[in-house]
């Protein structure tokens, strides 16, 4: 067993394979009563030993389809603002540090996660690793005007302080801390360095498929969510009186409405907490100071097709139209989503399939997470030269190989968590994937010591600029592309509010 003494108080953990393990910190009071859609407050010291052996809940969780391939995380509670931690000792060596803000739509998911378990990345690169929950869904991104925003992502802003101000006490280093993340967490690690709370509490990113967020604000999903409860759209002490179980319902109801919405529930900008869109503070070099790699996968949207058959059904049947449909509500207009269309369809003959869907996976991948990703790092590029860009090649065999690479699949190849019983035929646990596992994790590793993801696994991996588009295509097989899929980028020009 081990003790830790820190600020709050004493922590008990336990060793596992040679680690130190420590789960259920708390590191803010609990988000109830009037705490509910309140900024979070700093936990009060505890008295005695806190027992860190076991997981506590995780955030009330929003519905997913994903559920049925990975299962639900349990058990959930309003009372979810805890961290786990991984460290090979808790002594004075100062070691990089890296906290994993988990992705789920902002609806979905939690530091819980057995894919998200740090003992294999913190073991292998001689790191303190850490995973975090923040609020979800309502509870973390409702939108009322001047009584309640981006509280969720006000909690990961709490949780990095908490980590600053305790982590030497678990052989960290304060001075070098990485966050990284993927999908919502993806997108929620690019917005930090724009947060002025949030100011010196990390100093490099890592943003895997971080996706493409309309940065307007709009009380539109507020107004539809609070209609289900029979509230009036600002009425906060009312919403506060409802059962969490009936606040989860709602926003289901609400999202099911329209399953194009999957991110009505996330962090805007508000002028405040987030000043402005993040994009345009990185071009500003106002996030200079932040070492960036970043990155998406291959076919990141097929995972979305493969979970919606519906979409499949409703794009074979009205083809090219159907595409042309659905690219409106990214607000892209009939003419500009033809010339996209033919675009890829050009592209992609004689190499690719040119089928509906195909097309479709294709475009969605780029306008959601790639093009998006490839802005951020011209942007970076420009002020910091620890820039540097991937794509994710590994190839799930679920349905005979159809799913290509799709979202979230890089996840257990950075945690070495391959032998998670959850993924099932989603990956394979053989000898390629546990070589593409080392070579993914070498390369977080190297990054979060140094700014720099080189090691001897890999080949020469330049950084990133507007002129050659260095990208490391990792995989079974891993090389560098300049400019990769670059026809299809520059179809995207001047289009998109980013």
């Amino acid at each position: 067993m081990s003790v830790v003494n820190t600020k709050t108080g004493k922590i008990e953990g336990y060793k596992e394979r040679e680690m130190l393990v420590f789960k259920g910190i708390p590191y803010a009071k609990p988000p109830t009563g009037e705490l509910r859609f309140a900024p979070p407050v700093e936990v009060d010291p505890w008295s005695g030993t806190l027992n860190a052996e076991n997981y506590k809940s995780c955030p009330y969780q929003g519905f997913s389809q994903l559920e049925e391939w990975f299962g639900k995380l349990q058990p959930e509670s309003e009372d979810c603002l805890n961290l786990n931690i991984w460290t090979p000792a808790c002594d004075e060596q100062k070691r990089p540090v890296m906290v994993w803000i988990h992705g789920g739509a902002f609806i979905t998911g939690g530091g819980i996660n057995p894919a998200y378990e740090g003992l294999a990345l913190a073991k292998k690169g001689n790191m303190v690793v850490l995973t975090i929950n923040y609020r979800l869904g309502a509870f973390g991104y409702l939108y009322i005007p001047g009584k309640t925003v981006n509280v969720g992502l006000l909690d990961q802003v709490m949780a990095l302080k908490w980590v600053r101000e305790n982590i030497e006490h678990f052989g960290g280093d304060p001075d070098n801390i990485t966050i990284f993340g993927e999908s919502a967490g993806g997108y929620s690690v690019v917005s930090l360095p724009v947060v002025p709370a949030a100011k010196g509490l990390f100093h490099r990113v890592i943003a895997q498929s971080a996706p493409f967020i309309d940065p307007e604000v709009s009380d539109k999903n507020t107004k539809g969510f609070m209609r289900i409860l029979k509230l009036k759209k600002d009425d906060l002490e009312g919403l506060r009186k409802i059962s969490p179980e009936e606040i989860i319902a709602a926003q289901n109801t609400y999202m099911q409405k329209d399953p194009t919405n999957i991110l009505a529930f996330r962090p805007i900008v508000d002028g405040k907490i987030i000043p402005k869109h993040p994009l345009k503070a990185f071009r500003n070099g106002e996030c200079k100071n932040i070492d960036l790699m970043i990155g998406t996968n291959l076919d990141e949207a097929k995972l979305f097709t493969a979970l919606e058959p519906t979409l499949n059904q409703m794009i074979e049947k009205g083809g090219e139209n159907a595409l042309i449909m659905y690219m409106n509500t990214m607000n892209i207009n009939k003419e500009h989503s033809k010339e996209i269309i033919e675009t890829y369809r050009k592209a992609r003959q004689g190499k690719l399939s040119v089928e509906p869907v195909e097309l479709f996976d294709a475009i969605l991948t780029d306008v959601m997470f790639r093009i998006p990703s490839i802005r951020l790092a011209e942007a970076q590029s420009q002020h910091n030269e620890n820039t540097y860009s991937y794509i994710f090649t590994y190839k799930s065999p679920q349905f005979d190989g159809k799913l290509g690479s799709p979202h979230a699949i890089e996840i257990p190849f950075v945690f070495n968590t391959l032998d998670n019983q959850n993924w099932g035929e989603f990956i394979h646990n053989g000898t390629m994937e546990q070589e593409i596992s080392q070579k993914v994790m070498d390369a977080w590793i190297g990054f979060a010591h140094t700014g720099n993801p080189n090691n001897e696994r890999l080949p020469q991996w330049p950084r990133y600029d507007k002129k050659e588009r260095a990208t490391m295509m990792l995989g079974n097989e891993c090389e560098i592309i300049n400019a990769p899929f670059d026809i299809e980028r520059k179809a995207w020009k001047g289009l998109l509010k980013i």
